[in-house]
């Protein structure tokens, strides 16, 4: 049985009917340009990252595995995102290298998802990124062991506080096992919230990178 206090109850025929119908949000042709307004308005209304986006990756047995990373650039080819490559994303990434995204806005009620093959950055793009990133957040690269067991939680502290120590007041570089990986999507859904859960859906789908993309409505 649900927990009544802790799972919401199904909307009543009240609370569906106060549901704002959006009016046309399938404003452009181009799913890359779309997106890019909706992140925007995305923007304006997200009290927190509206750039976050739940990643999908597939394990050596086959099992998916997903968590939530940054959107760091979008453009022409695609959606980038920057990790170490040693963790478990990155590994699962070099052994098949194939990813979805999904963005949830809850504050503007629309989701787009992504779906395609992934391609790393070159190291003049990572290197690029890196030097935006805070110091500490620099450091921290070079610290953490992304996804390996931790001998207590004070070890990252101690690892943190090395590395520190050692790059001192110079540069801290980037470390070679941290890089980015761009998502080439294949295909890219939209989805908006309707009163009455009568949703849209409309997805944007080519048979290849580059190929032409098509379109097709899909019920909610």
């Amino acid at each position: 049985m649900a927990d009544d206090e802790l799972i919401p109850p199904s909307p009543s025929e009240e609370a569906y009917s106060v549901d704002q119908d959006q009016g046309e949000v399938f404003t452009d042709d181009d799913p890359l340009a779309l997106f890019a307004d909706w992140l925007a308005l995305a923007k304006r209304a997200e009290p927190n990252d509206p750039n976050a986006m739940a990643l999908a990756t597939v394990d050596a047995d086959g099992l998916p595995d997903v968590r939530m990373v940054l959107l760091k650039d979008i453009d022409a080819a695609g959606l980038t995102f920057y990790t170490n490559t040693q963790s478990a994303k990155g590994e699962q990434l070099a052994a098949n290298p194939q990813a979805a995204v999904c963005f949830h806005w809850k504050t503007i009620r629309r989701q787009v998802r992504f779906r395609g093959p992934v391609a790393p950055v070159s190291d003049e793009a990572a290197d690029a990124y890196f030097k935006t990133r805070a110091r500490s957040a620099r450091i921290g690269a070079w610290a953490s062991a992304q996804s390996r067991p931790m001998a207590g939680k004070l070890a990252l502290a101690k690892e943190v506080a090395l590395k520190a120590a050692q790059f001192g007041i110079g540069e801290v570089p980037r470390p070679p096992h941290w890089s980015g990986y761009t998502i080439v999507p294949t295909q890219i859904e939209f989805w908006v919230n309707r009163p009455f859960r009568l949703h849209d859906r409309k997805v944007f789908l080519r048979e290849s990178v580059g190929a032409p993309w098509r379109t097709e409505r899909l019920y909610p």
